[in-house]
């Protein structure tokens, strides 16, 4: 179904292993901060709303006050401030779902560059771009990493081959942690309650990703979120400060 970015990606990921030393762990690093770098104006948009729900907590905080009594009144004058500051509060889950199907996609490209199967190197031998240098009869690519497997998942039998999605689960809370707006404990907004529940499942949910696809997708995800965490601190723009 993701085969029309699974073929692409994978011979990217082939040009870079090519590039870089025929190293898979600095292909699908490199990958990371090349589809960063394309989904960096999405990912700055976000911020500078998440910058702007931050500012108008004490608002936000008089209007609870307010309208204690009446909670349909409250989520009208909530929204109503929401527009006058030209903030989507739902806006946060557009950056998900864009790369939802890059994860996908990624699942696939790893699993065609560490295939299991004769049959799938085979598959893959008529999706490889012959044009781009180096690329042709890389595959398998050089999997093993500390000893685990990036093309398989984490193996029980192999304690530390679950440091990665532990991994994971940090640097998304961490993540998720900065890019969620602060939120009084009496606001019940669609919204907070989303958010709230954002800040637990997202990371949950990418730690239950990496238990049951590729290792290397761990990679990934670890990559993206401390690229965001660095961009949080180093561009101002990022904060709202420009």
């Amino acid at each position: 179904m993701f085969d029309f970015l699974a073929y692409p990606m994978a011979n990217i990921i082939l040009l870079l292993y090519n590039l870089l030393g025929h190293s898979t762990i600095a292909a699908i690093t490199a990958l990371t901060i090349i589809i960063n770098l394309l989904i960096l104006p999405l990912n700055l948009s976000q911020q500078k709303s998440v910058q702007k729900m931050q500012a108008l907590q004490p608002e936000l905080q008089k209007l609870q006050k307010k309208y204690a009594k009446d909670k349909e009144k409250l989520a009208q004058e909530q929204m109503r401030l929401y527009r006058e500051a030209g903030i989507n509060p739902m806006g946060g889950c557009l950056p998900l779902l864009i790369q939802m199907p890059i994860w996908f996609g990624l699942i696939g490209a790893i699993s065609y560059c560490i295939p299991s199967t004769p049959v799938a190197v085979f598959q893959f031998s008529q999706h490889i771009y012959k044009w781009l240098p180096g690329v042709v009869g890389l595959v398998p690519l050089q999997s093993t990493f500390l000893g685990m497997d990036l093309g398989q998942p984490p193996n029980p039998a192999q304690w530390w081959s679950y440091s990665l999605p532990i991994l994971v689960l940090v640097t998304t809370w961490l993540q998720q942690k900065l890019l969620t707006p602060p939120t009084t404990s009496d606001e019940q907004s669609q919204a907070a309650i989303m958010n709230r529940q954002m800040q637990i499942m997202m990371p949950l949910m990418f730690m239950f990703f990496t238990l049951q696809y590729s290792t290397g997708l761990s990679i990934y995800f670890i990559i993206s979120s401390l690229i965001r965490i660095a961009q949080y601190y180093l561009i101002p723009a990022s904060r709202g400060s420009s």
